[in-house]
């Protein structure tokens, strides 16, 4: 790259003009500065995800040091832990600032960023589970008229995937009051795992239309299908309490001859208008509508045939299963309006905000699903031996979930550095589901309400501290099983409370914020007797999660260096619990320790549009079992990329060449406890990445 960009320079000169960077700001606070907003968040911008190949939000936000890995099936869709609590798919992610699914696989190819809210985010969602919320932001028509973005992206690899995109942008009509963005893209899917082919399509198209003065309409959608060959853990042994040695991650244990793909349709879109009112005040309109299909597919490992079902017997020999749940039908629909502006109340300056949104999630199942086995197998040699059993159709459920949202925020300027947020959000919640075979029915109707208040000082015109206390909320009832003393029954309101510290700093070329935070979380459990027989369980609450931990981040130009970084420190732990008494005090399973992320980058002063760099991932040691008996030990891998933009023939390009696990370290990479089972996850090996992006 270096040799041959002297000789396109010398006819092609690149033109490189140097910008302020704008401010980040994050969706539903009104355009306040990230600096200025008195909670723990990160944006990760298109030039970022683009660097980085991202292809999934987990490959985003792994660059956070506050998200690890959760029960992340390669082929199936992310689940990630923030602050050590996992998210949960169904009620913490958003899209364009509205509650989607993320019961699917989610596409990157027309995302502008991905942001992260972390820790209780009651302040923007009725229900959900501590830990984070994670919001899309798509790509929109350039605002400038003289601006038209004609992208094509080529990428070979990890492995031998193979993708072709397209992103078009600009600006048309009378006066240009018409934007659009499109996007396409392709690509075959042959990963580093062996046997787990598959191809992925998207399309989409976002446009808005500036009416007049005060009227903007913005519309968008995304049509995207991901089909591909799904891929099972690896487990403990019995009778060991070691952990096993870890195995090449490019073999796949579980594949068949008669393994299906599993498919994931997803039709995606939001409509929103914007009207300027008098004296500054803007009421925004928005709507958004998701409707998911799914075959669920997979062969899995269930465990050993002649001894404990939650792990591999001694030798490495485990049963093996056949699922599929086809046809499953996830929508949902939310309609959200607010009006936000600014007055003068008691001598003091307010900026409200004062929304509502109505929100409706239905689940629809094929009447149920089928679970072959298909015998047993090794997880060294592979194969099948003995025969096949039999195979049981269990019972899916369907529900629908409704709520309403009425919410208040409130910014009150006490002093030209010194500023109180107020928020309360109230939720009328009502859910109903039930079982494709006509048993097992729970209704839950209730209505809660998630305070926050916040207080900010600047304490300079670059340092800012703030202070942080809010709630989240989350709603269960009990199975209607025969099997639960109190089936059907909904539990109390399971309410989390956060408190959090925190600092940021901007200088010149220098971005630095520490977060200290304390969330509580109430646990359920159903009992350490509870099984098939009736009246054996009883659905609980029985103590909580008790997380505490220090998060630091920055960001250092220097000269032709770049500087970056983020550490987590994390004390988990169960309390109060009475029931399961003996997990007080212990750490939960799969939940490191420290997460540290680090990058250096280099541009080159002779080379033009040469940069190169190094990222550094390290997880801390982890439960893989309850009492801790057996542990993960701690990770680290190197990633290393080099960037060149130029020019070839005249068109402007973007070349880069990454290559992850640079050392090719084989480790466990996490250890999630999942439906009764043990589960480990090899780490990805050294696999080699190459893009170029034409801007036409």
């Amino acid at each position: 790259m270096a040799i041959t960009s002297t000789a396109w320079a010398e006819h092609t000169p690149l033109e490189i003009t140097i910008t302020a960077e704008p401010p980040i700001r994050i969706s539903g606070f009104d355009g306040v500065p990230l600096q200025d907003l008195p909670i723990s968040a990160s944006a990760i911008g298109n030039a970022t995800l683009r660097d980085i190949g991202a292809q999934r939000v987990t490959d985003a936000l792994r660059l956070d040091a506050s998200v690890s890995d959760s029960y992340n099936l390669p082929a199936y869709w992310d689940k990630l832990s923030v602050r050590g609590f996992t998210l949960d798919n169904r009620y913490n992610y958003r899209r364009e600032g509205l509650p989607i699914s993320a019961q699917t696989i989610i596409p990157m190819d027309n995302k502008e960023r991905i942001e992260l809210l972390k820790g209780t985010s009651g302040i923007q969602a009725g229900i959900s589970a501590p830990g984070g919320l994670v919001n899309y932001v798509v790509k929109r028509a350039p605002n400038d008229p003289e601006k038209t973005i004609r992208d094509v992206t080529l990428s070979y690899g990890p492995g031998d995937n193979r993708l072709v995109a397209v992103d078009l942008g600009g600006r048309f009509g009378e006066g240009t009051n018409f934007g659009y963005r499109f996007n396409v893209a392709h690509e075959d899917l042959n990963p580093y795992i062996r046997g787990t082919k598959g191809f992925r399509d998207l399309v989409s198209l976002a446009m808005d239309w500036q009416v007049n003065s005060s009227n903007r309409l913005e519309w968008e959608f995304e049509q995207s299908h991901h089909q591909q060959i799904g891929v099972n853990f690896y487990s403990l042994l019995a009778g060991s309490n070691a952990l096993p040695a870890p195995v090449d991650g490019t073999r796949n244990i579980t594949r068949q001859p008669n393994s299906q793909p599993g498919v994931f349709d997803g039709l995606t879109g939001t409509l929103r208008l914007k009207h300027q009112l008098d004296n500054g005040w803007i009421w925004n309109t928005q709507y958004g509508m998701q409707h998911l299909r799914a075959d669920d597919r997979l062969t899995y490992a269930s465990g050993c045939a002649t001894g404990p079902g939650d792990r591999f017997c001694a030798n490495g020999d485990f049963q093996i299963h056949d699922y599929r749940s086809e046809n499953e039908r996830r929508n949902g629909e939310a309609l959200q309006t607010d009006l936000r502006g600014q007055l003068l109340l008691g001598g003091l300056d307010h900026t409200f905000k004062l929304g509502l949104m109505r929100h409706r999630q239905s689940q629809r199942m094929p009447f149920a699903a089928a679970d072959t086995l298909l015998g047993s197998t090794n997880a060294s040699d592979g194969g099948l031996t003995g025969s096949a059993g039999a195979t049981q159709y269990w019972p899916n459920t369907n529900s629908t979930d409704y709520s309403t949202e009425v919410s208040l925020n409130d910014r009150v300027r006490l002093t030209e550095r010194t500023d109180v947020w107020l928020g309360l959000r109230h939720t009328q919640l009502n859910r109903q589901s039930i079982q494709t075979d006509g048993l097992a029915e729970v209704r839950d109707a209730r209505g809660v309400n998630t305070p926050w208040l916040a207080l900010s000082q600047q304490l300079t015109d670059h340092h800012t501290v703030y202070f942080s206390y809010g709630h989240g909320l989350e709603a269960e009832a009990a199975p209607n099983q025969s099997s639960y003393t109190n089936a059907a029954q909904p539990l109390p309101t399971m309410r989390s409370t956060q408190r959090e510290v925190g600092l940021k700093s901007q200088l010149d070329h220098t971005h630095v914020q520490a977060a200290w935070f304390d969330i509580t979380r109430p646990i359920t459990t159903d009992g350490a007797n509870c099984s098939n027989t009736p009246s054996s369980c009883t659905r609980q609450i029985d103590g909580q999660a008790h997380h505490q931990g220090l998060e630091l981040s920055s960001q250092t130009k220097l000269t032709q260096w770049d500087f970056g970084g983020s550490a987590m420190w994390l004390d988990a732990k169960r309390e109060n619990a009475s029931v399961q008494a003996d997990l007080n005090g212990l750490r939960p399973v799969n939940v490191p320790q420290y997460i540290l992320r680090g990058m250096v980058e280099y541009r080159y002063a002779h080379v033009v549009g040469l940069r190169s760099g190094v990222r550094v991932s390290r997880e801390g040691q982890r439960n893989v079992t309850e009492n801790g008996d057996i542990k993960l030990p701690a990770w680290t891998t190197l990633d290393a990329t080099t960037h060149y933009d130029t020019k070839l023939i005249n068109v402007a390009s973007n070349w880069t060449l990454a290559i992850s696990n640079l050392t090719n370290k084989h480790y466990w990479r996490e250890s999630p406890h999942q439906y009764g089972q043990y589960f480990l996850y090899p780490g990805a090996p050294r696999t080699v990445r190459a893009t170029v992006v034409f801007r036409l």
